[in-house]
């Protein structure tokens, strides 16, 4: 494919930086942002300009682990807090890993990586009704003792226990918007928005306060691919193709779908709504708002799904 404006969005996911529950530490996790960065490199020597966004489900899980076994010794850790740090320590093994890839393929590019705030309508029904779940699953007795300390809601997690859960508001403005919009027209790869960004919202007085929620990574990533005027919308999942009736004989792996399409399949949920289901979604709504095409693969092919040899192509 050859757009006229080749800029776009990749979205990573948080899932993506851990291979398996043997490899989930940082330097485990810096390989395989390198693994992903040499893909995403060889498409920005082709010639596009690519904003990076990432999410970090189970990165804030780690964190808010850490900080409830370290109760006892330190205040906790406010979630976005732990937005803001994981931008930061994810925003750096990319940048490292672009880095080291530019000097590899001898491409002449550099890469930023900027904090990003979201802006969420303190309205929002996700408030009245909290049900992302976050952190580790625990016993009635200490569930109910943090919640009562820490202010926490909790529910019961499937018969796995209880869990810490938080509202899942939708993004309404990505605040730092026009920096992201001129660093990627100057040429920069910029690292943006991750996990959704760091989810704020306006008191009476206008002023910005920090909130206690998890934004999905997908609708910010569609959000922000709207705002810079990017062509492309790319989903990097843990796939090479979206499929219909999913784990079924009669699954179908999809090449392209229209956005028609895409939102009769999504109506008739062939799309878990906790995994592939936001990710239509966010597609749907970057198309409906002005964008070219959206693109869902997996790392590794990302060469080839720009070649149009794999991949599922949604367009309008």
């Amino acid at each position: 494919m050859s757009p006229t404006n080749k800029l776009a969005v990749v979205a990573v996911g948080g899932n993506a930086l851990i291979r398996d529950k043997q490899h989930e530490s940082i330097p485990d996790q810096s390989r395989e942002a390198a693994m992903t960065t040499h893909h995403i490199a060889e498409m920005i020597a082709a010639g596009w300009n690519v904003v990076i966004t990432h999410g970090t489900g189970p990165q804030v899980g780690f964190i808010m682990r850490r900080s409830e076994l370290a109760l006892e010794e330190v205040p906790p850790v406010p979630m976005d807090y732990a937005d803001a740090d994981l931008q930061g320590g994810i925003g750096y093994m990319f940048l490292k890993a672009l880095y080291n890839e530019f000097r590899k393929q001898r491409i002449d590019r550099k890469a930023v990586a900027l904090v990003t705030q979201t802006l969420v309508d303190r309205d929002d029904p996700a408030f009245a009704d909290p049900s992302k779940p976050i952190g580790s699953h625990m016993d009635d007795e200490t569930a109910k003792r943090l919640a009562r300390r820490q202010g926490w809601i909790v529910k019961e997690d499937a018969g796995r226990g209880w869990r810490r859960v938080v509202p899942s508001p939708i993004p309404k403005t990505i605040l730092e918007l026009a920096a992201i919009k001129s660093l990627a027209q100057a040429g920069f790869v910029v690292i943006a928005c991750g996990g959704g960004g760091i989810p704020v919202m306006e008191d009476e007085q206008g002023n910005l306060n920090g909130v206690e929620a998890v934004i999905d990574k997908d609708l910010a990533s569609s959000l922000l691919a709207r705002g810079i005027g990017a062509s492309l919308l790319m989903v990097s999942t843990g796939i090479e193709k979206v499929a219909i009736n999913f784990n079924k004989p009669t699954r179908q792996w999809l090449d392209r779908m229209t956005v028609a399409e895409a939102k009769k399949h999504y109506a008739d949920n062939q799309f878990d709504k906790g995994s592939m289901g936001p990710k239509i979604q966010a597609v749907i709504e970057f198309l409906e708002g002005g964008g070219q095409t959206g693109l869902i693969t997996n790392p590794e092919n990302i060469g080839r799904a720009l070649a149009g040899e794999t991949g599922t192509f949604i367009v309008k």
